[in-house]
């Protein structure tokens, strides 16, 4: 799929991408390591936002920590 600058991911989305459970994905919404917001009770995040946290990541030697 093809993502432009203004597109935002699901929750699944990022489940997938990251192969991590939902409750891993809200830890990190609510860490702020990955930018997003919230309007009401749904989380927003910006498609950039994730392939950012996947670079910064993928770089480190170490595991994802929770």
């Amino acid at each position: 799929m093809d993502y432009e600058d203004t597109d935002f991911v699901t929750i699944d989305e990022i489940m997938e991408k990251l192969s991590v459970c939902r409750n891993t994905v809200y830890t990190l919404l609510k860490r702020e390591e990955i930018d997003s917001f919230k309007i009401g009770r749904v989380w927003k995040v910006p498609y950039y936002s994730l392939e950012k946290f996947i670079k910064e990541n993928s770089s480190k030697k170490s595991k994802l920590t929770l």
